[in-house]
């Protein structure tokens, strides 16, 4: 590992480094809007605060699909920006919104017509599930804004400018913070909506945020819109679409439909209450310090898509994502060791206490930090395996069945036998929930070993 990383040169890591810290920046910034939304519920109580945990569990589907549609775009435009052809970027670019929008726009109807009784399915409490009915009934909507500026970010990060979605998610997040503000607690004269307020906020700014994406897609000079090849992006471009990008699309779905079935099993606990506060917070808590391995993750697709579509051999491409894997790796364990030591120093007896977490909410929260903490590297090495080179490689198939088998053939059964059946305690489950990545590596390191995944997904045809 040591002797590939300094083999490489100094051009290599400030490329990767101008890739994945804006890219990390602008996931703290939208990972700080989920921290920063649970913290203002969290202020209602911690009923209030399940009821959002379990609100988002469907919603967290949502999310999967906006961003398996993204990475599905990534796939071909990485490689795309490679032989410079930005038409069928365009094309690409046209069917990602026309299905990212048609997708999102069904899930955000079926959450507004039947709240309560998706928000059933998701708790063994009733209470839980009339309060966060108006939050979910809203939140839907939020996310077919964010399909279109998500999709867009993906095309220009792509072409190398990944500093548009910083500054677009994070004009956003700002505006949502002032709004959650003012609309849950009632400032500034306006009503105090509670957790309908959050919801509430979360659609104003996206809206906000995709009329920000659409005045720029227009004037990009970076990336410069065909409007014909977008609006009328053919069949041929459909069917490549289909091609690469459903396997990720069925990966995020399948993924978050692993993680809302994690909150289901949550919710019956008979800590029900308390396990989802917790989760919640911890939870968000985790992704921050995941932040820069999901951008070197993304940077790392970049890369290896730009480096095929350039046309590289075999050797070179395998030299290069050997490397980006190393270093995500090196990072982990830095990360793993910083935010593990602040578990006793700043996360107990200040963080938790923050949002309201005492007594058995602050034991399973313990729990659940030091075992998303412990399990960072081998996390953000799968992040970059899997999303990173195997995704931009086009080896589509082979890395969904990676991502979702450890899922759901153990992680999830494991956490089922430990909370429901055995009710072993908050330890036990908080490793279970973990259990999926260690299946995870040693496979990412046999499929990449192989050079099987290493596919020009791009064709040279009229579309």
């Amino acid at each position: 590992m040591i002797r590939r990383l300094r083999s490489r040169s100094a051009a290599f890591y400030r490329r990767l480094w101008a890739l994945t810290l804006p890219i990390a920046l602008q996931n703290l910034i939208t990972f700080s809007l989920g921290l920063i939304d649970t913290f203002m519920v969290s202020q209602l109580g911690n009923t209030e605060m399940a009821a959002v945990t379990a609100a988002n569990g469907p919603v967290f589907l949502l999310m999967s699909m906006v961003f398996g549609i993204q990475s599905g775009l990534s796939i071909l435009a990485s490689q795309y920006w490679g032989k410079r052809d930005t038409e069928n970027i365009s094309r690409a670019l046209g069917v990602a919104c026309y299905l990212g929008t048609s997708l999102s726009l069904l899930f955000a109807l079926a959450f507004a017509l039947f709240p309560v009784p998706i928000m059933d399915l998701l708790s063994n409490s009733h209470e839980i599930s009339v309060l966060g009915a108006p939050y979910l009934r809203l939140i839907g909507f939020s996310y077919v804004c964010n399909m279109v500026s998500s999709v867009y970010v993906s095309a220009q990060r792509s072409v190398g400018n990944p500093r548009f979605g910083m500054v677009l998610f994070g004009s956003s997040t700002v505006l949502n913070t002032i709004l959650n503000y003012i609309l849950i607690y009632g400032h500034f004269g306006a009503p105090a909506l509670g957790i309908e307020g959050a919801a509430l906020a979360t659609l104003l700014s996206r809206v906000a945020e995709l009329v920000i994406c659409v005045t720029y897609a227009l004037r990009s000079r970076k990336l410069a819109l065909n409007i014909p090849a977008f609006l009328r992006p053919g069949w041929g471009m459909l069917r490549r679409f289909v091609r690469y990008a459903s396997p990720v699309v069925l990966n995020e779905l399948m993924w978050g439909l692993g993680n809302s079935l994690l909150t289901v099993i949550l919710g019956y606990m008979d800590t029900s209450v308390e396990m989802l506060a917790a989760y919640s917070v911890t939870g968000n808590l985790g992704r921050l310090f995941l932040v820069v391995c999901f951008g070197l993750g993304m940077a790392t697709g970049v890369m290896v898509g730009n480096t095929i579509g350039e046309g590289a051999g075999e050797d070179e491409i395998m030299d290069l994502s050997q490397a980006l894997l190393d270093f995500t790796t090196a990072v982990g364990i830095v990360l793993a060791a910083v935010s593990l030591a602040l578990v006793p120093l700043l996360f107990q007896p200040v963080v938790f206490p923050l949002f309201k977490l005492y007594g058995t909410s602050a034991t399973i929260a313990t729990a659940l930090a030091v075992a998303a903490f412990a399990a960072t590297p081998i996390h953000a090495f799968a992040i970059s395996a899997i999303t990173g080179v195997l995704r931009a490689g086009g080896d589509v198939r082979f890395s969904t069945m990676l991502d979702i088998g450890p899922q759901w053939l153990l992680a999830l059964p494991m956490t089922a036998l430990t909370a429901l059946v055995l009710k072993t305690g908050c330890w036990p489950v908080a490793i279970a929930i973990q259990s999926e990545n260690i299946i995870k590596v040693p496979l990412c390191l046999w499929r990449i070993r192989s050079r099987k995944w290493i596919h020009d997904v791009t064709v040279r045809e009229d579309v």
